[in-house]
């Protein structure tokens, strides 16, 4: 790892909400470049800066930063409706971002939305996959598999659109009718003049973004690629079904944002202190009781894009394992370590058990994973009242954290072999400690 780094990925390593907004804000004031290469507005990231709260869906978190180009990748799947709220909300606090959309990013129609919803519907309730947002992500990245996807560069240019839509429209009313028996009438025309306007209005923001990315870095700019989701959602290594529909590790900016992946100096993996996720599946160090409500309400575990309570857990490194592993992670940003202030213990799931037989990695096998049983190590809690106020008005020092706190953190080091750089103890930009 390169201690002087030009590039930087931040990716969460967990099940995502691991509050990579605020540290991606963080990194981001040292930037050129901020760049989304995946995933839709079925991600949200939370930034709270002086007192205001910020929640972005597509927009990449640098955008509070005027010094930094923004950009949406090619593998990021938008939808255009969306994306035009959002840099209206920013234009009504005076924030117009320096934004390039790659020509190659896939388009969301209404219609995948619907098809979002159905298909739910439609599925095997007791398995069913992570809960979806309804966002049509999963539609839209199929029609991209499926080669019949609209693209950016397709959106605004009037020949081509018209051709794609037309294909695309009747092949989904089709869809939705013959295989899923919904009756559903979608006005076409309205949805085609409502796309061709959104087109118009996002034109100016296109651009080919790997040429882009490759021009600045010859340049010698930062740049930082900013992940959506976590380690254990990605469509190939994480907990499949019950994942995302893209690839959520470091290795997706090379597909997503069409960069070398030898240019890549240095990947952080964002850690909550504990655990939480959303959507089906089992979790072996979940907490069902009290404690479990308790941590989420002192955490504000709700979902930014759907406002679903989140489930909560005790940190598990077998799956951090995992994450180190598919993401080469050079260092670690631990967040939310305040939310477990004044705790009499704190455990950590550092092993399964099945049976009799130890395991510390991530079984692909679903029938092995739901009899995993947690394995913990127990720490005592600590008492650090005051500590995220003293950040914010002074500059603290990570040795100013509790004893204990460290422990904690130095164990997670050690097992993990990877280096803590930064702890978050608030929600706050300044609420921040840099190892």
């Amino acid at each position: 790892m390169k201690k002087q780094w030009q590039t930087v990925v931040i990716v969460g390593a967990q099940w995502g909400d691991e509050g990579k907004g605020k540290v991606v804000d963080y990194y981001a004031s040292k930037t050129d470049y901020v760049v989304r290469f995946q995933g839709g507005n079925n991600a949200g990231h939370t930034i709270v800066y002086n007192g205001r709260v910020h929640k972005l869906h597509l927009l990449p978190s640098g955008v509070l930063h005027s010094r930094n180009t923004v950009v949406i990748g090619n593998g990021v799947v938008i939808d255009p409706k969306v994306l035009l709220a959002e840099l209206a909300r920013l234009k009504r606090i005076k924030i117009s971002p320096k934004l390039l959309i790659s020509d190659r990013a896939h388009i969301i129609f209404p219609f995948h939305n619907l098809l979002d919803e159905i298909g739910e519907k439609h599925q095997d309730k007791k398995h069913l996959a992570a809960l979806s947002t309804k966002r049509g992500i999963w539609p839209t990245y199929a029609d991209k598999a499926g080669r019949i996807g609209v693209r950016m560069a397709d959106l605004i240019s009037p020949e081509i659109f018209k051709r794609k839509f037309d294909l695309l429209f009747d092949l989904h009313q089709k869809q939705m009718l013959r295989i899923y028996h919904q009756a559903i009438k979608l006005n076409k025309r309205e949805m085609y003049l409502q796309y061709q306007a959104y087109g118009q209005k996002l034109k100016k923001y296109v651009g080919d973004v790997s040429l882009e990315l490759d021009r600045a870095y010859q340049k010698k700019k930062k740049i930082l690629f900013e992940g959506a989701q976590g380690a254990m959602l990605d469509v190939d290594h994480g907990l499949y079904p019950y994942t995302t529909s893209s690839n959520t590790s470091a290795g997706a900016v090379a597909t997503g944002a069409g960069f070398a992946p030898q240019k890549i100096d240095k990947v952080i993996g964002v850690v909550k202190a504990y655990l939480s996720r959303v959507g089906g599946g089992y979790l072996p160090s979940e907490l069902h009781h009290n404690l479990g409500n308790l941590i989420r309400e002192a955490g504000q575990e709700y979902g930014t894009t759907t406002g679903r309570p989140r489930r909560i857990g005790w940190l598990d490194l077998v799956q951090l394992r995992l994450a180190k592993r598919i993401n080469g992670l050079d260092s670690l940003a631990i967040t939310k370590i305040d939310v477990l202030n004044n705790l009499d213990e704190i455990k950590v799931c550092a092993a399964y058990k099945v049976g009799r037989r130890l395991i510390k990695e991530m079984p692909a096998d679903l029938a092995v994973y739901e009899k995993c049983r947690p394995v913990y190590k127990v720490f005592p809690g600590w008492n650090n009242e005051g500590q995220t106020a003293s950040c914010v008005t002074h500059r603290a020092s990570y040795k100013s954290l509790p004893l204990n706190m460290r422990k904690y953190l130095s164990f997670i080091e050690k097992e993990l072999g990877v280096p803590v750089e930064l702890v978050s103890v608030g929600a706050d930009r300044r609420a921040t400690i840099i190892k």
